[in-house]
């Protein structure tokens, strides 16, 4: 069973406008270790994804991911304080407690992909 053991999954973030994708994740808190023209490796802490530049809109406006944090309050300040929704035109919605027992807010990247921000409550 050792040879099935996994190390990583990865997302393939798609992205409308290259430039302004790789700068609104680093305003959030990403960095950018390595980028081409087509793709960039983006992490925070354990979290990784890839942004690809690709867009179709059907696809992006469907696209969602989910990044579990420790404290959803100092992301939703830092968010704030980056002021992203304003300098990117981007969807913000504040944090709120959800049934499934998390507390999350919702973030639109500038492609349209929807993120949930979140930490356990239980």
């Amino acid at each position: 069973m050792d040879d099935l053991e996994t190390v990583e999954l990865k997302a393939f973030v798609p992205a409308r406008d290259f430039a302004l994708s790789k700068q609104f994740y680093e305003d959030l808190g990403f960095t950018i270790p390595w980028s081409s023209d087509e793709l960039a490796y983006l992490h925070h802490g354990n979290c990784t994804f890839l942004l690809q530049k690709f867009y179709v809109k059907q696809h992006a406006e469907n696209f969602m991911m989910h990044l579990s944090v420790k404290s959803v309050d100092a992301w939703w300040a830092h968010v704030q304080n980056q002021q992203l929704a304003e300098k990117y035109h981007v969807q913000l919605s504040p944090p709120e407690q959800r049934p499934w027992n998390m507390r999350d807010f919702i973030l639109t990247d500038p492609t349209g992909v929807l993120w949930r921000i979140s930490e356990n409550t239980d």
